[in-house]
């Protein structure tokens, strides 16, 4: 009797789960792979679209992590608005469980009694891409990772103190907690829980200050 191996699915799956990635060149100053926070928007068994701070070149070596699959590496294959693709470089056996967690994530989207017991009070924004301001008057871009009404959680190429005063957006607030991928904002007022993605969309001004690349939309393989 023959077995038919089934390939994985091709289909990509639209979703927004967060986590953070390295890029092969850039390193703090242990010597070590920086960390940053990121987005997976779109992923299939073969590419991932990922919404990132910090971009590198195509064919630049990436190295993801995220709760929802773990470890996953990959090269850069394509800049888009925003973000990079990712081809990824599993094995068919990874390239098969990977599959079967992106059919459970989409069974999982479509179960109303699955529940986010966070987020009314923390959001993640449709775009997560914003300016920070310091009191310089340097712009600089950054990702956001997720929003409450009293501050934010932001990932950025910028070094900066617990204590430093900035304006992420349009919301000022003092830097109040720094971890691996970025660091935390804590706003000077509580901020209106319907508002918090208009309080973090940056200013014409600080856009055309700190522009970020934009590109075609990407291309994916599908069936």
């Amino acid at each position: 009797m023959v077995t038919v191996q089934v390939p994985p699915r091709r289909r990509p799956l639209e979703l927004k789960a967060i986590g953070r990635y390295s890029l092969a060149s850039r390193y703090d100053l242990l010597g070590q792979r920086r960390q940053f926070a990121c987005r997976a928007t779109r992923i299939s068994p073969y590419q991932m679209r990922v919404d990132a701070p910090v971009l590198g070149p195509d064919g630049e070596r990436v190295v993801t992590h995220f709760n929802e699959f773990g470890k996953l590496d990959g090269w850069i294959s394509e800049i888009v608005a925003g973000g990079f693709v990712l081809d990824l470089a599993v094995t068919r056996d990874q390239r098969a469980k990977l599959a079967t967690q992106l059919d459970w994530l989409e069974k999982r989207q479509h179960d109303p009694t699955v529940l986010d017991a966070r987020k009314q009070q923390r959001v993640k924004p449709a775009d997560p891409h914003t300016t920070i301001l310091l009191a310089d008057g340097t712009a600089q871009t950054c990702f956001v990772i997720d929003v409450s009404p009293s501050g934010v959680a932001v990932s950025a190429d910028l070094d900066v103190e617990i204590g430093t005063r900035l304006a992420v957006g349009r919301t000022v607030g003092q830097v109040v907690r720094r971890f691996d991928e970025g660091f935390a904002v804590r706003f000077d007022e509580l901020q209106d829980t319907d508002r918090l993605e208009k309080i973090i969309q940056p200013t014409t001004a600080l856009v055309q200050a700190a522009s970020m690349p934009r590109a075609a939309p990407a291309r994916w393989y599908v069936d």
